[in-house]
């Protein structure tokens, strides 16, 4: 009760963080197989605009943090978005139909 909102909200964020990052490696590993796709490295940001983004060059997914406040569905569902980045660099025709097979 004593603490600061800049307190609280620093310990809320670090909280979704954390969550954030305890279950996206399971995603990662399972859907890794299934997509045929392998993810170099990952991480966790505050984004204003995207609930997630991939360099496909580096192999690199990065997650919005606002994701620990959603239902798990969403996390995994902009995980495997971003991981068929790897497959497909834009939102086309075949990006559409790689996630119509992966997650209908």
């Amino acid at each position: 009760p004593s603490a600061s909102a800049a307190h609280r909200e620093a310990a809320l964020g670090a909280w979704d963080r954390g969550e954030i990052k305890a279950r996206v490696p399971s995603l990662i590993a399972a859907w890794e197989p299934v997509i045929g796709v392998a993810v170099a490295e990952w991480g966790v940001k505050r984004m204003r605009t995207k609930w997630g983004t991939c360099n496909v060059g580096a192999r690199r997914i990065w997650l919005n943090l606002e994701l620990a406040k959603k239902p798990p569905e969403c996390l995994e569902f902009v995980v495997v978005h971003e991981m068929v980045h790897l497959l497909e660099r834009s939102h086309n025709a075949r990006f559409v139909a790689l996630m119509d097979d992966f997650l209908p």
